[in-house]
């Protein structure tokens, strides 16, 4: 006995649950299976502390699948996007320069929210859309694609028949696996660390990159918490040193991040535990096979730098709606599954090669290096019209696309 559906999605993170919550609002049938129930409190032991700053393309893909109403009342907008340069002998701002969405747009370059909340609320969408199904505990085991059909058997021994099947189940995808798929991957020795911090000065809807050595300190604005002003950091660094780092007494710790910061929001009070993530670049050598496609991390992983990560995967979802949409009787037709991955390898091998080059130059530790690192940050920031094109770039849009993202 099996089950069938239209799409079958591997992976219940946070690409996985947008996925099925925008497929099932565009009318197919989807089941989402994941072996690990997901944490929707930031209490609990797993939560995913880390935030997600959702660029202005990524919010239509949201409110097209139901989800921007329920996302919005807890984002905090980004204004403006400030590279500082730290790299002197000592760790104060030696360089600022800031990106402001008004230049290029009405609207912020983005939102930030967390990611236990992310699954909360796209489990309450899931809730309401009856034909998709949510399969908690129980994940991908194998799979054998025919020419009408994919047949995947769960690790319960359960099989699910579907026309398309989505691997959107982490960097390491058993999927991608199952369908004999290398990856590439790049490694720098770092981890990030990743916590919540309030501070005396606002924010003022500032994201900040601090460059110095060992990768950015990156503040992202989160709403008030009790209050105070309060952010979101990733602090990337080597393995090593994020070791130490996170086995520091707390007013050491503080002492340590509040320097690292070069002190521009005052000090820092560490409001959340602090969790350890590694860091490396992948991408994977095709993005679909028979019926089959991968997205999100299962397709390319990147540093935290830009907040490129999972506006990438929402690329992918956008590419993949608009595909689906015209084969609505047969979405894992070869003219979805290719043309999927036609229209976004090359796109996805391009970020993830830029930003591997600019992850390598914020690790840059000697001073000559660092040095060499501020001069090119003033020359390549310091004009106007190159600021707006690495906006534009950044954001994935055009200057025509700017408008449509208002409001």
């Amino acid at each position: 006995m099996r089950e069938t559906t239209d799409i079958l999605i591997s992976g219940g993170g946070v690409a996985g649950l947008a996925a099925a919550c925008a497929l099932g609002t565009a009318g197919f049938r989807v089941i989402c299976v994941d072996p690990a129930p997901p944490v929707t409190s930031a209490e609990a032991a797993g939560a995913d502390l880390r935030t997600t700053a959702f660029l202005q393309p990524s919010r239509s893909v949201l409110e097209g699948a139901g989800l921007w109403s329920r996302l919005a009342p807890h984002a905090a907008p980004l204004q403006v996007m400030r590279i500082i340069d730290a790299g002197g002998p000592t760790p104060e701002a030696r360089l600022v320069t800031d990106f402001d969405a008004a230049d290029i747009s009405d609207a912020p370059f983005g939102w930030n929210l967390p990611n236990w909340l992310l699954r909360r609320e796209m489990l309450a969408r899931i809730a309401e859309l009856p034909q998709v199904g949510l399969r908690s505990g129980v994940g991908f085991a194998r799979l054998l694609t025919r020419e009408a059909e994919a047949i995947v058997t769960l690790s319960d021994g359960s099989r699910i028949a579907a026309r398309l099947v989505i691997g959107a189940d982490g960097r390491d995808s058993p999927l991608r696996e199952a369908l004999g798929i290398g990856a590439r991957s790049f490694r720098y020795g770092q981890k990030a660390l990743a916590f919540a911090v309030t501070h005396p000065h606002p924010h003022r809807n500032v994201t900040t990159e601090v460059h110095r050595s060992g990768g950015p300190f990156t503040l992202v604005p989160l709403p008030d918490r009790d209050g105070s002003p309060a952010s979101a950091v990733v602090w990337m660094e080597s393995g090593a040193e994020v070791a130490r780092l996170a086995a520091l007494p707390v007013p050491e710790f503080e002492a340590e991040m509040t320097a690292r910061s070069s002190g521009i929001l005052g000090p820092l009070t560490l409001a959340s535990r602090r969790s350890v993530w590694p860091i490396i670049s992948r991408i994977a050598d095709r993005m679909s096979g028979q019926r089959t496609v991968l997205m999100a991390e299962a397709a390319h992983v990147v540093p935290p730098i830009g907040a490129q990560g999972l506006n990438m995967s929402l690329a992918d979802l956008a590419c993949l709606l608009e595909l689906v949409g015209k084969h609505r009787q047969d979405p894992g037709l070869p003219a979805v599954t290719e043309a999927y991955h036609r229209r976004r390898h090359r796109e996805v091998q391009a970020r993830v090669t830029g930003i591997d080059l600019l992850n390598r130059a914020s690790m840059a530790g000697a001073q000559p290096l660092r040095d060499l690192r501020a001069r090119a940050l003033d020359l390549i920031y310091g004009a106007r019209p190159v600021r707006q094109a690495l906006m534009r770039a950044g954001l994935g849009v055009g200057p025509k696309a700017e408008a449509a993202a208002g409001g």
